[in-house]
């Protein structure tokens, strides 16, 4: 009854009102998501999609809808840790190398180091050591913070709290992975070319096991594998 009575102009004010509390339809989500991810260089999470979106929005269900919707496109929807971006399809990855430029390679001690993190992680300046083999030098260290390739992590809860490192989202974004997990094992590096036929160290837990004819050594990659 009280509608009735309310004039056409108090009928729009209340509707826009209730439309402040609604969430707008999944093809607008997906487009507010897609706008989002192309303006940022880098991945968003999603409490920061959230926070951006009207309220009641759900930026998880509208990226499933927009990562299958770009399937088999020159651009993907990818996960990058717990965050989400925009990336060239692998394939097309060729199209954006410029080959004018000159990339800056790490050394032999960098790339260990780097490769026992990422396979490792999170590990202590003295277990890189005790796998390696030989002190780590803090240049070498500071080297790869500085790349932002690797980061502090917790510190581990025994004598000295000693600090751990851990790979970044950085370095997962630079090489499409969705986490350390998607790494590849050793057959994947060789198919690659990105292995010497050097021994493989026997005191490498936890790094991928090879198989009986594989005799990679899987800290000697090429250093192609981690240009700079």
């Amino acid at each position: 009854m009280a509608d009735e009575n309310m004039s056409d102009t108090q009928q729009e004010a209340l509707e826009k009102e209730k439309s402040l509390f609604e969430a707008p339809p999944m093809g607008e989500q997906e487009r507010m998501v897609e706008a989002i991810l192309f303006a940022t260089a880098e991945p968003v999470s999603l409490r920061e999609l959230e926070s951006r979106m009207p309220h009641g929005s759900d930026p998880a269900e509208a990226l499933q809808h927009l990562r299958k919707r770009y399937e088999g496109r020159g651009v993907r929807v990818v996960k990058v840790g717990d965050n989400w971006a925009i990336r060239t399809a692998p394939d097309l990855g060729f199209l954006m190398q410029k080959e004018t430029v000159e990339t800056r390679k790490l050394s032999r001690a960098a790339i260990e180091t780097l490769a026992i993190v990422a396979y490792h992680q999170p590990v202590t300046r003295a277990e890189i050591e005790e796998i390696r083999g030989v002190s780590v030098s803090r240049g070498t260290i500071d080297q790869l913070i500085e790349m932002e390739w690797i980061r502090f992590g917790r510190r581990r809860m025994t004598p000295g709290r000693p600090v751990t490192f851990v790979v970044t989202q950085g370095f997962l974004d630079h090489f499409a992975l969705e986490s350390a997990r998607d790494l590849p094992g050793l057959k994947d590096l060789r198919a690659a070319g990105l292995l010497d036929n050097r021994p493989l160290p026997s005191s490498l837990p936890g790094a991928p096991e090879p198989d009986e004819d594989d005799d990679m050594d899987l800290l000697e990659g090429q250093s192609e594998l981690f240009e700079d």
